[in-house]
């Protein structure tokens, strides 16, 4: 039964009754004893389970910390049914069904308990039990650390989990602990979890790390108060809210999460107060569904190691950011879906890489006595329904301060934007909105910038230092009152958009709409530009000596001429017309439109359009990312590839699917609009894509078909073109065709299936290069050929017709 005895000191009401008595079993001697008793375990390894029913005190010898081995071979190590003292012993379990230490009543103290064990749970604490736990540590690699359950409760004191299978301390059931000072680690599951009604945790400077799950997770209506505690290192949340749960964090520290720092969903509500939210991989504080909240307070989210908002709220739930920082992350705040509600009062979102608040979906953000600086874009209020009011904010140091897009209706009041690098509010797209009171001054750009005849409320607005004017605008654009400008006194509606831009002006670097931190020193254009390899004249004659394309190439030179002599006319000082240089190419895939589209890059560089005339080929996959954010990363990037070329995004359709839903295609729209507009002078767009797609993609994005000048139709080679393609290339490679081929070929073309898959030009070339391989393989055959069998193509060399 045991390598030791069990010497009981029985205490009774005078000290002239105390007798000692030592037994074999500790059964035995918990039996003999009676509350008040002293049982002190000799060392050895004691295979029972033991019950304590009387308020005794059970120890270990003292100096002797974990001699004594509460070991038996299944059930309960040791249940505690009173208020009894267990101090110095070490509880192993084997029973996968069962705790190892069960508390079932009264208010025991456990003191320096060493629990190893693969069972349940390491500690299970049950209905009115009220332990007071000390200094226990719990090794369970098989199931729960410490589990408090049906209406149970007690204090765990400096108690440490050092492995959980599963989660490291569980509440559920209704039942109530509080934790001080503990750690929690190496966990398989949630490191601290609590769960259903009326079930609560409070945690008071504890750890909770190396977590495989979350790192805290309350749900079904339960509540948890954490205090000065740590949450870092898990493999997923670091905190999660569902379903009613209620939680406060004060004085926190949330870090090193690889997932969301927070999650919350379903209802649940956060207090957050005095904490810190850092390194997080994808959101600081995720915030979803009707009726969740979170309500922050003097707390700092910052050091995204991520490409995703720091303060996501969507699906109609609420924030409130009070006297908050969000600093250094890729985006600061993103609010969407129609009821999706923010609010921000003297908070601080600076060094943000894109977009410090994000607005969209119908979705309401109001920023109050607000500071945003060093972000690539201030505000964005993005499309119908969404707005808010932003009120005795100051921008500073952004790319473009506050943007307006589709049909967007914010409220801008007493707001003050400084430095901008392109503009400093920027109103596009059917966008709206109205602006009282508000300032731009050192704009790199414009300062006020209205387009698309955007019906904009501007009243007492004033502009300071713009580079290229305080307000731009067209005749029936906004609604202006009372604004004033430097320049000249105020706003010229419709002045600027006629006037030629000046030879020389002092602009930033043109980097676009979501990208870095500006640079905001000043530059000038270059003095001088290398010249291009070859003229105008020569691309065209090579533009000219293209198969077909008859109607492609009247297009193109009827833009060129008109550009030249707009320069002529320029030179001569006289009125040149505006002529945008952005395309739109249709037809089927391999009728030359990236052919066409270099060599347009080339013409506009020999013309001194262009800067250098490359040309950047993209697809949807170039542009489009996984997530909000990223897109828009991605597109500026190309942007920069292409700065001083041309563009060229092939199947430009697929950003606009028919089913696009909440697709992110229309993030990399929104910004191709805005780039277009801001760097029309150093890249020139094309888009290019299969006429039907491509007409549906420009009639539902009526933003992006306004930046185009026209549409270029490449129509489908004929056989007798494809013929000559065929021709140019032996040619080329130094082939012949032998008589009866060219026959061949234009059969072979009359009869190939027309399909979607069908190449044009593509498959020209690619009858070409198959003609060469079966004809090497026919002339390997001979020992010694001719110059004429190294040469001739035959029709026997054609592919089969599939």
């Amino acid at each position: 039964m045991a390598q030791g005895t069990v010497q009981v000191t029985h205490t009774g009401t005078s000290r002239w009754r105390r007798r000692t008595g030592e037994y074999a079993s500790l059964a035995a001697a918990l039996e003999a004893a009676g509350d008040g008793d002293v049982l002190t375990v000799a060392p050895g390894t004691y295979r029972e389970n033991l019950v304590v029913q009387r308020a005794v005190t059970l120890r270990g010898p003292e100096g002797s910390s974990g001699s004594v081995r509460i070991a038996p071979v299944d059930g309960v190590p040791l249940t505690v049914r009173a208020s009894a003292t267990v101090q110095d012993l070490h509880v192993e379990g084997q029973d996968a069904a069962a705790p190892a230490l069960l508390v079932e009543e009264g208010a025991p103290e456990l003191v320096d308990i060493r629990i190893v064990t693969r069972s349940a749970s390491g500690i299970e604490v049950r209905g009115g039990a009220r332990p007071t736990v000390r200094r226990c540590t719990v090794d369970n690699p098989a199931g729960i650390g410490i589990a408090v359950l049906d209406g149970g409760g007690g204090v765990f004191e400096e108690c440490e989990v050092v492995a959980a299978g599963q989660a490291g301390v569980a509440v559920r059931g209704g039942a109530h602990p509080r934790l001080e000072r503990c750690r929690v680690h190496h966990t398989s599951g949630s490191g601290l979890s609590a769960t259903g009604e009326h079930s609560g945790l409070e945690a008071v400077g504890c750890e909770v790390y190396e977590v495989k799950g979350s790192g805290v997770q309350i749900t079904g209506r339960a509540a948890a108060h954490l205090t000065d505690c740590d949450v870092h290192r898990t493999t997923a949340d670091g905190v999660t809210l569902d379903t009613d749960a209620v939680l406060t964090l004060a004085d926190c520290r949330i870090h090193d999460i690889p997932e969301n720092a927070i999650d919350l969903r379903s209802r649940s509500v956060l207090t957050l107060t005095r904490s810190t939210v850092r390194q997080f991989g994808r959101n600081g504080l995720s915030v979803w569904d009707p009726g969740t909240r979170v309500d922050a307070n003097q707390c700092e989210i910052f050091d995204s190691t991520g490409d995703y908002p720091a303060v996501w709220v969507s699906d109609g739930a609420t924030a409130v950011l009070d006297a908050c920082r969000v600093h250094d992350v890729p985006d600061a705040l993103f609010v969407l879906d129609r009821g999706s509600r923010v609010d921000v009062v003297d908070s601080d979102l600076s060094q943000v890489r894109n977009t410090a608040v994000s607005v969209s979906d119908g979705a309401t953000a109001q920023l109050d006595d607000c500071r945003i600086r060093e972000a690539a874009t201030g505000a964005w209020f993005r499309d119908h329904g969404s707005g808010g009011t932003l009120a005795n904010c100051t921008v500073d140091a952004t790319r473009t301060g506050v943007i307006v897009t589709k049909g967007a209706d914010p409220t801008i009041e007493r707001c003050t934007v400084t430095s901008p690098a392109e503009a400093g509010f920027y109103v596009s797209a059917g966008g709206r909105g109205s602006f009282t009171g508000c300032r731009v001054t050192g704009s790199g750009g414009y300062g006020f910038h209205v387009i698309d005849g955007c019906r904009t409320t501007l009243k007492k607005c004033r502009t300071e230092r713009c580079a290229r004017a305080g307000f731009e605008f067209a005749e029936d654009g906004p609604l202006v009152e009372e604004c004033t400008s430097d320049e000249s006194g105020g706003p010229r509606p419709g002045a600027a958009a006629s006037a030629p831009e000046p030879a020389v002006q002092t602009a930033t670097q043109t980097v676009g709409l979501l990208t870095a931190v500006p640079d905001q020193r000043p530059t000038t254009p270059p003095a001088a530009v290398a010249e291009p390899s070859r003229s105008s004249k020569d691309v065209l004659g090579e533009l000219d000596a293209l198969v077909g394309l008859e109607s492609v190439k009247r297009e193109v030179r009827a833009l060129t001429d008109m550009i030249e002599v707009g320069r002529r006319r320029q030179e001569a000082g006289l009125k040149a017309a505006s002529v945008r240089r952005h395309l739109v190419f249709t037809g089927s895939p391999g009728t030359g439109k990236t052919t066409v589209a270099r060599l347009y890059g080339e013409i506009l560089a020999g013309l001194g359009v262009l800067e250098k005339g490359h040309l950047v080929e993209v697809s949807r996959v170039d542009l489009v990312g996984e997530h909000i954010g990223s897109t828009a990363i991605r597109t500026q990037e190309a942007f920069q590839r292409a700065h001083g070329g041309v563009l060229f995004i092939d199947e430009a359709y697929a950003l606009s699917p028919e089913d696009s839903g909440r697709d992110f295609g229309r993030e990399a729209i929104d910004t191709l609009v805005k780039l277009m507009e801001d760097q029309r002078d150093s890249v020139v767009v094309i888009v290019a894509g299969y006429t039907a797609e491509m007409e549906r993609f420009l009639s539902v994005n009526p933003g992006v078909a306004s930046r185009f000048s026209r549409t270029i139709t490449f129509s489908d080679y004929v056989p007798e073109e494809l013929l000559r393609i065929v021709e140019q290339q032996a040619e080329e490679h130094e082939y012949r065709l032998a008589a009866g081929t060219p026959e061949a070929l234009l059969t072979y073309f009359t009869a190939l299936p027309k399909g979607p898959a069908f190449g044009n030009g593509r498959t020209a070339r690619q009858t070409f290069e198959s003609m060469v391989e079966r004809h090497a393989g026919r002339v390997a055959q001979v020992a010694e050929p001719s110059t004429d069998e190294l040469t001739l193509l035959y029709p026997d060399d054609l592919p089969p017709l599939v």
